[in-house]
C-alpha cells in the first residue's frame, strides 16, 4: 500500500512541476480617467484570484476628447503597480470580451459602487456570457463602504472646478 501511494504521490507532484497548468487570467477595464483609489481597491482585493491580472485602458477616444490620452493613463497605472509582476496594463478597443479573448482571460472584474451600478453590471455580465457561450465570466467586487461614492466622473468634476483631488487618487 505504501509503495503504491508513494507511487502516485510521485507522479502528482511530476505533473504538477512539469505539466503546463492553464493560467487563471482576468481582466479589468475601463476609462480610468484618472485612475481612482476605487479602481486601486478592486485591483488589490482581485489580483490574489488570479496568476495574471491585466487592467485593459480604454483606448484614445474621439467621442470623449476630455479624456487624457491612453498612454498618459496607462503610465500612471503601471507606475503605480510597477513592483507587481502579476500585473499587466494594456489599451484596448471594443468589447470587453473580444479583449478577454485576446489575453487569454476567462475572466471580466467589475466593481460594483451601488445597487444600480449592479444592475448594469449583472446585465452586462448576462449578455457577455451569452455570447461566449459560457468561455467568459464577470466577477463582481463590491466597493468598500467609504469608497462607495468615489468615481471618476467626480473626481473629474472637483478638479475641473479647483479642488484638491489628492485624497481620491491612489499614492
Amino acid at each position: 500500500m505504501n509503495s503504491f501511494f508513494f507511487f502516485y504521490a510521485t507522479i502528482f507532484r511530476f505533473l504538477l512541476t512539469f505539466a503546463p497548468m492553464k493560467q487563471r487570467i482576468g481582466i479589468f477595464v475601463g476609462s480610468f480617467d484618472p485612475f481612482t483609489i476605487g479602481h486601486d481597491s478592486v485591483v488589490r482585493r482581485a489580483l490574489p484570484l488570479f496568476d495574471k491580472l491585466i487592467i485593459g485602458v480604454v483606448g484614445d477616444n474621439v467621442q470623449k476628447p476630455y479624456m487624457r490620452p491612453a498612454t498618459e493613463r496607462m503610465q500612471a497605472i503601471r507606475q503605480l503597480y510597477r513592483d507587481e509582476s502579476a500585473i499587466e496594463v494594456k489599451p484596448y478597443y471594443g468589447l470587453a470580451v473580444d479583449f478577454a479573448r485576446q489575453e487569454n482571460a476567462r475572466f471580466i472584474v467589475k466593481g460594483v459602487r451601488s445597487s444600480k451600478d449592479f444592475e448594469y453590471e449583472r446585465e452586462q455580465a448576462d449578455i457577455n456570457r451569452l455570447i461566449t457561450e459560457g468561455a467568459i465570466e464577470t466577477i463582481l467586487l463590491y466597493a468598500e463602504p467609504q469608497l462607495s461614492s468615489i468615481s471618476s466622473s467626480m473626481v473629474r468634476e472637483l478638479q475641473h472646478f479647483g479642488q484638491d483631488v489628492s485624497a481620491f487618487l491612489p499614492k
